[in-house]
């Protein structure tokens, strides 16, 4: 049985199931753990947390009555999880699925960006068959296809980039417990949201160096560009306010109407994330992606001036806070690539070890789950700092790196 309660009723004896606080804002690398002593709970009190999830089923019961104000964020004080009504596809088996469905959507794509270019209209019915085998995959095992959509080059960054959006709309909507329809619908608002791009130069869509302040006004009008060029074609609401509205900001800051917080429609402030997180991870001509671990880090200080803090919360469930492909140290002092993400505790997923740090030697890829064991990460890490070559290949499908 969950009780919430008030971190001040805490008592030793308990069991904390969920800690009601961001993933970055308590030192806690376990969110489900006995409280042993009178030192746990002064840790514990030294935090900014003031509410807790225990199970009276594990350890004491909360005798005093629920606190009468509750945590704001639905995002601080979860309800217990509801199962799925099957289990997940194993990530490796639809890993290969996903291959096939990445390039396949690629061609359909690419097809549907230079028909646009060259005036003719958006088939929409290609576009909803799309967004249908992605859900489909997404349904199975949402890291595959999030995983694989975020590689891409730079000659085919404009349209895997409206791929990889759509690919995170749906597992977000679908985290955000939106009904399929609604999934459907994220889907699709982030496969068309940046079409707008389409009617841009491409001298100054491919431009490897930094815009000049008249290329980048020319550049901002993709978001109008495109919700004229959906507007005739009868697309729902949510789905034009998308393209439309995806580079506005909570504070009234971003473009094309400098719109704040509740005046941008819910599924533009999806979308705003979903871009973002794409577009930091990417590698562009004048720029090396993040590595994924790092743009949720430095995305997390954008929340509340550019971004929905409670949605991005949300999405961070959504990716886990180690991404698939994120390079971790270990408490081990080892180097490790995240292979799958941990079900019931984002701080402790599956990872392949192939590095000691200590003698600076490769080791043979071992899979540790942090789950079990004492083993835990102690920091994400740049690719680059480290000069190891290509380690997603120790994560993708073989169909992939081909």
């Amino acid at each position: 049985m969950l009780q919430l309660i008030r971190v001040e009723q805490a008592t030793v004896g308990m069991f904390v199931h969920e800690l009601c606080s961001p993933w970055m804002k308590h030192p806690f690398w376990r969110p489900r753990f006995p409280i042993n002593s009178e030192q746990d709970l002064e840790r514990l009190r030294a935090t900014a947390i003031e509410y807790l999830w225990i199970d009276a089923s594990k350890g004491v019961k909360a005798t005093s009555p629920e606190p009468e104000s509750q945590p704001t964020e639905a995002a601080h004080a979860p309800a217990p999880a509801v199962a799925p009504l099957t289990p997940p596809t194993p990530l490796s088996q639809e890993l290969a699925r996903a291959a096939q469905i990445c390039a396949r959507t690629g061609r359909v794509l690419q097809s549907m960006f230079s028909d646009v270019r060259l005036g003719r209209p958006i088939k929409l019915d290609n576009a909803n068959r799309l967004v249908q085998q992605m859900h489909a995959s997404i349904q199975r095992n949402p890291h595959a296809l999030i995983s694989l959509a975020r590689i891409k080059s730079a000659d085919n960054y404009t349209y895997l980039h409206s791929m990889a959006v759509c690919t995170l709309m749906m597992a977000l909507a679908q985290r955000m417990q939106m009904n399929e329809d609604e999934v459907r619908l994220a889907g699709l608002a982030g496969l068309l949201h940046d079409v707008g791009k389409c009617r841009i130069p491409l001298r100054i869509l491919n431009k490897p160096g930094a815009l000049t302040p008249e290329e980048w006004r020319i550049m901002q009008d993709h978001s109008l560009l495109g919700a004229q060029l959906l507007r005739p074609l009868d697309v729902p609401e949510p789905v034009l306010n998308a393209c439309l509205q995806h580079h506005e900001k909570m504070d009234g800051t971003g473009y094309p109407g400098r719109l704040k917080a509740e005046q941008i429609h819910e599924l533009s402030r999806m979308t705003a994330i979903c871009d973002i997180y794409d577009a930091v991870t990417s590698d562009r001509p004048y720029k090396k992606g993040w590595p994924p671990a790092q743009a949720l880090h430095r995305m997390a200080q954008w929340c509340g001036s550019h971004l929905d803090k409670a949605i991005f919360e949300q999405f961070v469930q959504t990716v886990g806070i180690y991404p698939i492909g994120s390079l971790v140290r270990l408490s081990t002092e080892q180097l490790a690539v995240v292979i799958d993400a941990a079900s019931q505790n984002l701080l402790s997923p599956l990872v392949r070890v192939f590095y000691c740090i200590t003698s600076g030697q490769h080791l043979a890829p071992t899979e540790v789950d942090l789950q079990q064991g004492e083993v835990r990460i102690i920091s994400r890490e740049d690719p680059q700092d480290w000069q190891l070559g290509d380690i997603d290949a120790l994560w993708q499908p073989c169909s992939q790196r081909t």
